[in-house]
């Protein structure tokens, strides 16, 4: 009974494991077919010879991207919005989630407060009446037009609260006692024993500030303000003959195929993210799990 029983809880990891690679896989392989569509020829593209491998090496879609200055230009947009974004989210979040970690009998109207910020969350006021307050307060073709309209993400706030509400309460009735006040208690004690929850807050909101794209559409005027995600979202996805400045662009994109140019682009925008999630990821498990404990 007890070898059946361990053999099916084997086999119930190995179907778990198994599943789970599949959809590894399954989501692994498109970015491997842009990859290599990144890397191969124009004949080869057009002749559909490419899956998920390079066919007839190449390195001329990357040339010609890295002489786009409008791309350039896109990146450091984004990268200065998520430079900007998350130094305002996460001082915000947890500045908002200390407050509303405390309990009821140190913070009266904390439930309210909490109810009100998950109102939020689940109803917005619309499109419409944001972009006019977002208008009216002059922000359009700014960079605060990017960063201001999601300054309070109010998941993170939950998910940090609750990681701070996990905190052994001694620690810090033991810090008011030695005479610290509430903010050398937060910066001083909690922030520090606080890593996990941030690392995963602060990953959740560089691949937001990173990721969004609809915002730079509706809020910059001017195309040379568009972040990376809205720059690919309307010159990638359509081949934008006005980009082309000069003969020799001209010709270079005669030379090229117009996907293995976007496959390239896409491919340069994803980098950053692939660089940063492999130092935040040990982070991640441990911030979502104590992030989610209680509420």
């Amino acid at each position: 009974m007890v070898q059946q029983k361990t053999l099916f809880n084997r086999i119930v990891v190995l179907s778990i494991y198994g599943g789970l690679t599949i959809m590894a896989i399954l989501c692994i392989l498109p970015l491997v077919n842009v990859l290599a569509l990144s890397f191969s020829s124009t004949g080869a593209i057009q002749a559909n010879k490419v899956t998920l491998w390079p066919v007839e090496f190449t390195w001329q879609s990357y040339q010609f991207v890295a002489q786009k200055r409008d791309f350039i230009a896109s990146i450091w947009v984004s990268v200065q919005r998520v430079g900007l974004g998350i130094i305002v989210n996460m001082v915000l979040t947890v500045l908002v989630a200390y407050p509303l970690s405390k309990e009821v009998s140190q913070f009266r109207f904390r439930t309210w407060y909490v109810w009100i910020f998950v109102f939020t969350m689940l109803f917005s006021g619309g499109l419409v009446p944001s972009y006019i307050v977002v208008k009216e307060l002059g922000l359009l073709d700014t960079m605060w037009a990017l960063v201001l309209p999601g300054a309070v993400p109010i998941f993170n706030v939950i998910l940090m609260l609750n990681f701070f509400r996990a905190l052994p309460k001694e620690l810090m009735e033991a810090a008011f006692m030695d005479g610290a006040g509430h903010w050398k208690l937060l910066w001083r004690i909690i922030v520090p024993l606080s890593l996990p929850s941030i690392a995963t807050v602060g990953l959740f909101t560089i691949v937001g500030h990173w990721n969004e794209w609809f915002q730079g559409i509706i809020y910059m005027n001017d195309p040379s303000n568009y972040p990376l995600a809205s720059y690919l979202q309307t010159v990638v996805i359509k081949l934008d003959l006005s980009k082309i400045r000069d003969v020799d662009d001209a010709l270079r994109m005669m030379k090229l195929d117009n996907r293995a140019v976007r496959a390239a682009q896409i491919f340069v925008g994803s980098l950053p993210i692939f660089l940063v999630y492999p130092f935040l990821q040990r982070f991640f498990m441990t911030g979502i799990v104590m992030g989610s404990i209680k509420e």
